[in-house]
């Protein structure tokens, strides 16, 4: 039974604040609404508005950067520049946020041999500014996540390519985001996979993506502990090299190579069970990378082939189901950005 529009309830598995918003039928989880946490905090106070930033990235085939864009997430309109990475050149690394910080790790060199670096660099989302050092991976690792699962305090990075060639893992590292040092173990995934995609709750971190051939299973952790994942369930289609973002429920896959396409799946992230279409981004393209609010998910930058990369940004409305509309543009066309924001689900 459905609860009366403005119920309040303390939900025991995120431990917050819950209330009831009424919508059209079919909307959520629940006949008529859906339960939705309450939150103090307003990235909108802190920054004007949640920010999504992109870092790194490559045009093909040898420009690389290290530059930093960034973006109001309720807002439409082109990026701009926030700073840069500390590595000169370099792509396919992970990012992960706070409400206050951002991080990129697994960041892969520019020259040949195109080596891994374990570096982990971390900037303040509320200001402008260049990378700082944050420590290092206990496992060097690129090409593993475009955004990194994470919760208000715990970041994971899932997967990845440990020499630049193709030698996958399963390992899952996680860190403190409020401090500075080393990576640590987590787990395992249940394959190896690299270029995953993660979306996250303030409890469940889920990856899916490439392992290396296309594959369609996602699975999760509960990012609090320690451990190896568990079957979550099935894309629509095997994926590779897409992306994903979320709210506090949802969870949005991009699929990128199934082959290259521009569907759009979704989840409930506090069930298991397969995926769901939730619509097409405007191009179809592989190696974007997405960032959300509560609110909406962007997806930018990517290729629809070897040698075509793209600048343009899309975004949809997280709780509805849809195609993609256009935003804007980065500040250049690139794929393989790391990307994160201060308002995802996860916080």
């Amino acid at each position: 039974m459905a609860a009366p529009a403005g119920s309040i309830r303390f939900n025991t598995d995120s431990k917050k604040l819950e209330v009831y918003i009424l919508g059209p039928v079919g909307f959520g989880t629940l006949p008529n609404g859906i339960w939705m946490e309450v939150d103090s905090w307003s990235p909108d106070l802190q920054t004007g508005g949640a920010r999504g930033l992109f870092g790194g990235g490559i045009l093909y085939p040898s420009t690389y950067y290290n530059t930093i864009d960034y973006v109001t997430i309720s807002t439409t309109g082109n990026a701009l520049d926030f700073g840069d990475l500390t590595l000169t050149a370099s792509w396919y690394g992970a990012a992960l946020g706070s409400r206050t910080r951002g991080i990129w790790a697994g960041l892969q060199q520019a020259s040949p041999p195109y080596g891994i670096d374990n570096r982990i660099d971390y900037i303040t989302i509320s200001s402008t500014g260049n990378a700082q050092d944050f420590g290092d991976l206990v496992t060097a690792v690129s090409g593993g996540v475009t955004s990194g699962a994470s919760s208000s305090t715990r970041g994971l990075i899932a997967g990845g390519d440990t020499n630049g060639a193709g030698a996958n893992t399963n390992t899952i590292q996680y860190l403190t985001i409020a401090s500075t040092g080393d990576s640590k173990d987590f787990g395992d995934l249940t394959r190896t996979r690299y270029a995953t995609s993660c979306v996250q709750s303030s409890t469940r971190g889920v990856f899916g993506g490439t392992a290396p051939a296309y594959v369609n299973d996602i699975e999760f952790v509960t990012i609090s502990t320690l451990g190896n994942a568990a079957d979550f369930g099935d894309l629509t289609a095997g994926s590779a090299n897409g992306s994903g973002c979320s709210n506090s429920t949802r969870g949005l896959f991009t699929l990128g190579l199934t082959p290259t396409n521009n569907s759009i799946n979704y989840i409930t992230i506090s069930t298991l069970g397969n995926a769901v279409d939730f619509g097409d981004t405007t191009t179809a393209r592989f190696y974007g990378s997405s960032v959300s609010s509560p609110t909406r998910g962007l997806y930018a930058g990517g290729a629809d082939s070897p040698a075509s990369d793209y600048n343009i940004i899309d975004y949809v409305s997280i709780m509805t189901t849809g195609n993609a509309v256009d935003f804007g543009d980065l500040t250049a066309k690139r794929r393989g950005m790391g990307a994160c924001s201060n308002g995802h689900g996860g916080l």
